[in-house]
């Protein structure tokens, strides 16, 4: 194998995930802020964690677009997708995936690794997906369980004008809780590292130039395997295409001899590798750096767009209130969408309680009519509604689960119907929980509970384990249609309204009270203009913010006004006074 110089030694090491940097710091090139290549070179144009964003930022149609400037310089050009790619909007969900897989052949991919979301859709449609691909999908540590066997390839080798370049996939094991666990059910995910070390060996036994490994791991510290660790643990690879943490590096995060590129998520740039002279260098480009686009892409993705309108634009319902699907209120609280999916829920099973999880819901409807383009949107995964027995000890351990990090953001913390419940985030987690009532009645811990919940959490997802083992005792159809049928049969809006209330323990408050603020001058110029709003039980800035302004909105305007008291901003204590500009 070839000696490479590795340019990216120049960067001392250090690797820093970073944000973009303005495209006047990029060499230019013709008019366009982008790396210099051109007969001689390979250049790898790399994506990661697009979520279907086929069509923002830069897009697929900038990704083409890019390719064919780099081939008319004279270079070799190759395209590589790190996962996360196949799932996420309307616009892939609504033909799971194969209208994404369309639209990346026509771009001219070379290889892709599936990232914890493409198997959303299950195994086996993966597998259908592979066939639709003109592509390689690689995966050097996904087996079936029966057999052992490789799930899909493990690697590839592509030559261009005598260069040999070896690719091999890495997959998170991560995958197995971080998409349904019946999705990959019929699979095994081994070692990242050990499966790394046995493609480097292989492919230097059949003497390739440059080894790449295209990995879905991140860089995320929270990670157990990541593509630092692979790096750091595995000689021979000079190239890691990462994603999965969403990180960006700016001019790669080199690693010993290997250099890491990610280019954070949803198209916001693409990353481009050039190998030149033997050496390698990483760069992002964005939609400013690059702002052309494929004519033939565009016109696929808007064909796409059309043949789904007539389906996704059918209004289903009304709502007078904007429905909050953000990310961070539904993974700490209770929210009205979140309401409205756990009463659908319970509506179409007739269930006792519903609990589903907050990181289930994907986004916010604004006020007015509902389409159905709405529902895919809040409900992107695919999951349906099932029903199980719990007894009411196995209800709470269920609820206690939910409420474990909080204050912390947390996919899995609950929205329910049929049940309220208190708990106290002094506590020890699995110790919060200080009472709950089931319609109207206290839970009874020995009594037999029907729980509708999600076939994610049923199956054991979001660390939802007092489920896995019960028996499934009927299925119905997807979140989007069972709330989509009690808009129309219903129609009823829930607010919020007190199913959940987070307590925190008289002593707990006394610590965290907050002495009003001296009058000092500065703070004479605020108190003209604002007032003052002592907190009370059961309050959060978003509630006090419609108190004050009339709009969950401004929530925010309050939490700048008093960050000096407010460290989390999704936890605050009786007894706090807080300025109200």
């Amino acid at each position: 194998m070839k000696k490479k110089n590795r340019a990216f030694a120049l960067l001392l090491g250090v690797c820093l995930g970073a944000g973009l940097l303005p495209g006047s710091q990029i060499r230019a090139a013709e008019n366009t802020n982008v790396p210099e290549a051109g007969k001689g070179d390979i250049v790898i144009i790399h994506t990661n964690d697009s979520h279907s964003r086929v069509d923002t930022n830069m897009g697929m149609a900038g990704v083409a677009a890019l390719k064919e400037y780099y081939e008319a310089t004279g270079a070799q050009v190759l395209l590589a997708d790190a996962g996360d790619t196949l799932h996420g909007l309307p616009f892939a969900t609504v033909e799971e995936g194969s209208s994404v897989v369309d639209v990346m052949n026509l771009a001219g991919y070379d290889v892709m690794t599936p990232g914890n979301h493409d198997f959303n859709y299950g195994s086996e449609h993966l597998l259908e997906l592979r066939e639709e691909m003109e592509f390689e999908l690689l995966a050097a540590n996904v087996k079936n369980a029966e057999d052992g066997t490789d799930f899909v390839s493990p690697y590839t080798i592509l030559e261009r004008d005598g260069v040999t370049l070896g690719f091999f996939g890495l997959v998170t094991e991560e995958t197995t809780f971080k998409t349904n666990p019946e999705n990959i059910e019929t699979l095994q995910f081994t070692d990242p590292v050990a499966a790394a070390e046995e493609m480097v060996s292989y492919l230097q036994d059949r003497g390739v130039d440059y080894i790449i490994a295209v990995t879905h791991l991140g860089t995320d510290a929270s990670s157990e395997v990541t593509s630092e660790l692979v790096a750091k643990n595995v000689d021979g690879i000079d190239l890691i295409i990462d994603g999965h943490s969403h990180t960006a590096y700016e001019k790669g995060c080199p690693v010993g001899d290997t250099l890491i590129v990610s280019t954070g998520e949803y198209m916001n740039a693409v990353g481009v590798v050039v190998i030149s002279d033997d050496e390698l260098s990483g760069t992002l480009v964005t939609a400013e750096d690059f702002p052309q686009k494929d004519e033939e892409t565009l016109a696929l993705i808007a064909d796409i767009n059309m043949r789904q309108e007539e389906i996704l634009s059918e209004v289903v319902g009304t709502t007078a209130v904007t429905l909050d699907g953000e990310r961070q209120t539904n993974r700490t609280g209770e929210t009205n969408l979140g309401n409205l999916t756990a009463d659908a829920m319970r509506y179409a099973t007739g269930a006792d309680v519903a609990i589903t999880n907050g990181g289930g819901i994907r986004a916010t409807i604004v006020a007015g009519d509902i389409t159905r383009r709405d529902l895919v949107t809040v409900f992107p995964f695919g999951n349906y509604v099932v029903t199980k027995e719990l007894t009411g000890a196995e209800l709470l351990q269920a609820l206690e689960n939910g409420v474990k990090a909080y204050p912390e953001s947390l996919g899995g913390f609950p929205q329910v119907s049929g049940i309220s419940f208190t708990f106290d985030a002094a506590k020890p987690a699995g110790e919060r929980v200080t009472g709950a009532m089931v319609n109207g009645s206290t839970l009874d811990r020995e009594a037999v509970y029907l729980v509708a919940t999600n076939n994610f959490l049923a199956a054991g997802g979001d660390e939802y384990t007092v489920f896995a083992d019960k028996p499934v005792l009927n299925e119905y159809a997807s979140l989007e249609e069972v709330v989509l049928t009690y808009l129309q049969e219903v129609g009823e809006i829930p607010q919020t309204e007190g199913r959940i209330t987070a307590e925190t323990t008289e002593a707990a408050e006394k610590e965290t009270e907050v002495p009003e603020p001296e009058k000092e001058d500065t703070d004479k110029n605020k108190e003209e203009a604002s007032d003052w709003y002592t907190v009370v039980r059961g309050d959060y800035l978003r509630k006090i913010a419609v108190k004050f302004y009339g709009a969950e909105s401004l929530w925010k305007k309050i939490y700048e006004a008093n960050k000096d008291k407010i460290q989390n901003p999704d936890l605050i204590y009786a007894g706090m006074r807080l300025l109200i500009p």
